[in-house]
This record gives C-alpha cells, structure tokens and sequence, in this order.
C-alpha cells in the first residue's frame, strides 16, 4: 500500500476524494504555504480554497514543495485540491475568466481536482452559464470534478434541471455541525448522491465547551474538537476543520481515529438550533 493511502468518498462521478480536508479559509497568503505543506506532511491529502481567500497561489504552492521534495513518492494524484468561483464572477464569459485565472495562479500543480460554485447569488441566466463553462472546463480536463456551495435544495434542483446537464454537482460544500444540521438540504443531496462537505465542523470554536462535548471527549478520550469532526464523519460527511497552527494539524486529522457510537450521534444532533456562524448563502431567494 502506497504511504499516501488515504480513506476516501467515491463522488458520483467514480472519482475519489479524502475523507477530511484543510480548509484555508483566509489564511493569510504568507502562512498559508507552509501550513499546507506540513498538512501534507502530516498526513492530509486534501485542501479547500477559493478564489475569495485570496490564497489559492500558495496553496497551490505548498502542495507543489511538498511534490518537489520528494517526487519519487509524493505525486500530484495523490492529493486532491480545491477551489471556488465568486458571485462576482457568475455568467458564462466571467466563469472562463475566473477558471483561467484559477488555472495560472495554481499553475505549479498543473490541473484543479475540484471547482465549486462559491454560492447561488445571482441570477439563472448567470447561475446556468456559470455552469456551462465549468462542464467546458471538465471537457477540457482542466478541471477534474465541479459542484457547489451554499447551495439550498431549490438552488441544487435548479441545477439538476438544466436542460443541458452533462455533469451532476459532485458536491455541495455547506456550514453543517450539531448545532446546524440542515436535514432537509442533507437529505435532498443524499438521495441525489450528492457528497456533503461540511466548513466550519468545529463551530468556529464557539462550542468546544459545550457540556456534552465535553462529555463525549472524556468518555472517548479526545478532544472536544475531535469529537466535533469526527461526528461529520458519523454523519457521512466530509469535513473541512480549519486550522493555521500546526500543532493542530495532526490532532485534526486524527478524529477519524474512533468511532462515535449512535446513541452519542443523536445526542450531538438533537442540539440543532440553525446556528449559523457567518453567512447562509442556502436561503437566498433565487432570482
């Protein structure tokens, strides 16, 4: 078995992709190299950007180090990189752009696993062509798999309908944790095999103290943190726990390492409340 076998979710398409990920959500560009790089060190094989991180480059770039220091056994393939398309830049022509601009700016790792339509703010014509390009860039094998983010169930089902879908969303990137659960959405994927990647796991940090988290660490001998990503997983989730130090890269990655019984996954879910902890992209009224 190669050393960079990693546990994966097989997409819809048959592609795989690792079961957690880096996300880099505003990391600052002069961290963000490194903290990639020693991600992939430490064992991760997946990172989540966007062109509105303003950081794709040096991801693309700690990625790419990381290859060169060892080309013999750390390969392009084995890690899976992703990035996503501003509102901004919604429309067929403008989405050609950004994917371009994508593509040169992560030109050290040659081709991007996975775009992601950053969120459904415009409007159809804009939505539709969007989508049309990124099929193109699929096409063009520039591009490995497309899908969304912060999209609600009317908004994926908008894409479901296009008259000329060639390639279903592989994914729909949202904010889910226990406190936010979005049955309904999560259940309209699934039965659609759509692939949940759940931003934001660990609440932002705002309920590492949450006494039945606390609980559950101590019961399982983790921590609270770990508690909270590994119940994304339980959900059959692919989680995407940010983090800028390093020392929380290995701790991060090791919440796959147990198992959360059923009874504590229900327990974790019953503290539903539709906690948002930034925007929500998901309730936008489509246009």
């Amino acid at each position: 078995m190669s050393k960079n076998k990693v546990a994966t979710y097989t997409l819809n398409n048959g592609n795989k992709i690792p079961k957690i990920g880096l996300g880099v959500y505003l990391a600052p560009r002069n961290v963000t190299e490194d903290v990639v790089y020693n991600a992939l060190k430490t064992g991760y094989r997946h990172v989540d950007s966007a062109q509105a991180y303003h950081n794709e480059e040096e991801a693309a770039n700690g990625i790419a180090r990381w290859i060169n220091e060892d080309p013999e056994n750390n390969k392009r393939e084995d890690v899976f990189f992703t990035t996503k398309i501003f509102d901004d830049s919604h429309g067929y022509e403008l989405t050609k752009k950004a994917i371009e601009t994508s593509l040169i700016r992560t030109k050290s790792i040659g081709y991007i696993d996975l775009i992601l339509m950053h969120s459904p703010q415009s409007n159809y014509e804009k939505r539709h062509g969007s989508w049309v390009a990124l099929q193109e860039a699929v096409d063009a094998g520039t591009v490995k798999n497309i899908g969304l983010s912060n999209y609600g169930a009317h908004h994926v089902k908008e894409v479901l309908d296009y008259p000329d879908l060639k390639y279903k969303p592989v994914i729909n990137q949202v904010e889910v944790h226990p406190w936010l659960t979005r049955e309904d959405l999560v259940d309209f994927c699934v039965k659609n095999d759509i692939l949940i990647e759940a931003y934001s796991p660990l609440v932002k940090g705002k309920k590492l103290d949450d006494e039945l988290v606390v609980k559950l660490a101590e019961k399982y001998g983790k921590e609270p943190g770990q508690i909270l990503i590994n119940w994304s997983l339980a959900k059959g989730f692919l989680p995407l726990p940010k983090t800028t130090t390093i020392s929380r890269l290995l701790p991060n990655l090791e919440s796959a390492d147990f198992e959360l019984s059923s009874d504590d996954v229900a327990a974790l879910d019953a503290k539903d409340e539709y906690l948002t902890t930034s925007w929500d992209p998901t309730v936008y009224e489509k246009s």
